[in-house]
């Protein structure tokens, strides 16, 4: 496994990030749990979560069978995986997230001081432990004044309960406003922002990706195959491994040209879509770790191939020939 430092500060996680949106919802909290355990086993220490994740939701072409999916049942399977202890709390560098409501009363959600404080207090009980690492705003709520969540963000800090803090889906300037804000306040700001980001989504190329290098903010693309649409779609479609439909189809015959340019590539380098997808995210400057999502263990093991796949500069300019980028703002519109 690859290390690096999560932005600027002096806190090293593994290059690929665990996701465990999928834990409960449509992987077996038994099976999340071996999961988990072999993330570590490959050197994997750092994973993300969210106060919202456990929801029920099915994958393509079947009907989930989880009576028991609730907001916080992801937390709650990576609490008992916690509590089964062996120092797996003391290895995992454990990032959460707020934003969402988790209920139909006011101040369930979003960004105010109560809810902050509320929602890490919930967080902590359902992950059975007492601080987490990163705790990551799932949204930017413009209706919060930012030193209103910068002290609260504070308080929290001060407690032990959070030690660094991190964004999600924040547009560049939301970037500069925050950390803007908690320097006028004598604080570290944000570390991490968690955006969408792959090849064939590169909108944050434009303001974010400038933004977060400016300050030192690490990068965590979250989709880093596009919901499937680079991991082989189109191979798996001819082998009568995956049906497409709906949404999805629709996608694909949009982008058919691209995607069959992008699979021939792929198969000249003997590489599986998917590892090049996420060794090309492991090339951008700025790049933390991609959040990888396996609903099964061999999910899970087969994406530790991108570690080991090196794109010279060739390579990187067909990709970019199939999935052209952007330029920094504003040069990309303008002079």
């Amino acid at each position: 496994m690859e290390y690096t430092h999560l932005g600027r500060s002096g806190l090293t996680v593994s290059r690929l990030c665990l996701g465990t949106m999928n834990f409960g919802s449509l992987t077996p909290p038994g099976d999340a749990h071996v999961i988990m355990d072999r993330a570590h086993d490959l050197g994997i220490n750092f994973f993300d979560t969210a106060n919202t994740y456990g929801r029920r939701q099915s994958p393509p072409g079947q009907v989930a069978n989880n009576d028991e999916s609730h907001a916080g049942w992801t937390e709650e399977i990576i609490g008992d995986w916690f509590a089964l202890g062996g120092g797996r709390r003391e290895k995992t560098v454990l990032a959460s997230k707020l934003y969402g409501d988790m209920g139909d009363w006011p101040n369930e959600g979003r960004l105010s001081a109560l809810n902050i404080r509320r929602a890490c207090d919930a967080s902590l009980r359902r992950l059975r432990t007492d601080y987490v690492d990163l705790y990551q705003m799932h949204h930017v709520d413009r209706d919060t004044p930012w030193d209103e969540i910068w002290q609260a963000m504070e308080v929290l800090t001060a407690q032990g309960k959070v030690l660094y803090v991190g964004s999600s889906n924040f547009a560049g300037w939301h970037i500069a406003r925050a950390c803007e804000t908690a320097r006028a306040r004598g604080l570290v700001g944000l570390v991490s922002e968690q955006s969408l980001y792959n090849l064939a989504t590169r909108w944050i190329e434009l303001e974010v990706l400038p933004a977060a290098r400016e300050y030192g903010v690490g990068v965590i693309p979250w989709s880093p195959l596009e919901g499937g649409l680079l991991g082989g779609v189109l191979a798996a479609e001819r082998e009568g491994r995956r049906r497409l439909a709906g949404r999805a189809k629709t996608i694909v015959e949009e982008h058919r040209d691209r995607i069959e340019a992008w699979e021939e590539l792929c198969a000249k380098l003997g590489e599986a879509p998917a590892h090049v997808a996420l060794a090309w995210l492991l090339t951008q400057r700025g790049v933390t770790a991609p959040i990888i999502g396996p609903r099964t263990l061999e999910q899970l093991d087969s994406a530790q191939r991108a570690l080991g796949i090196t794109l010279d500069d060739a390579v990187l300019a067909r990709i970019d020939e199939i999935f052209p980028g952007y330029k920094t703002a504003p040069e990309h519109y303008a002079w």
